[in-house]
């Protein structure tokens, strides 16, 4: 599969600022690591849309996730993008109405 230009829904940029607020509470620095490190991760989904694993609650072929550490970034394939829906540590649900989102 060709690359894909990679964006971002306003809920996976929201989940980002909320995982850079918590780690940020104690260690400024260790959290700009840590949010660079996503974005880092996340890059993958666009450069290799199909590289990334099938989330296994959803069984779908065009969404899938990269796992960062205890993180899951979560992407749907569309026609001409890459789409971050969410990410999340790996230990919570995955959140309701991810699809909903376009």
């Amino acid at each position: 599969m060709t690359p894909k230009p990679l964006v971002w829904t306003d809920r996976a940029l929201d989940d980002l600022e909320e995982i850079d607020a918590y780690i940020a509470a104690d260690d400024p620095i260790a959290a700009e690591r840590w949010v660079e490190g996503l974005l880092a991760a996340a890059q993958r989904a666009g450069e290799l849309p199909m590289s990334g694993r099938q989330v296994p609650e959803l069984g779908r072929e065009d969404v899938r996730e990269i796992i960062k550490r205890s993180y899951r970034i979560v992407y749907r394939i569309l026609e001409d993008r890459a789409q971050v829906l969410t990410v999340f540590e790996g230990h919570r649900r995955l959140p309701p109405g991810l699809l909903d989102e376009d």
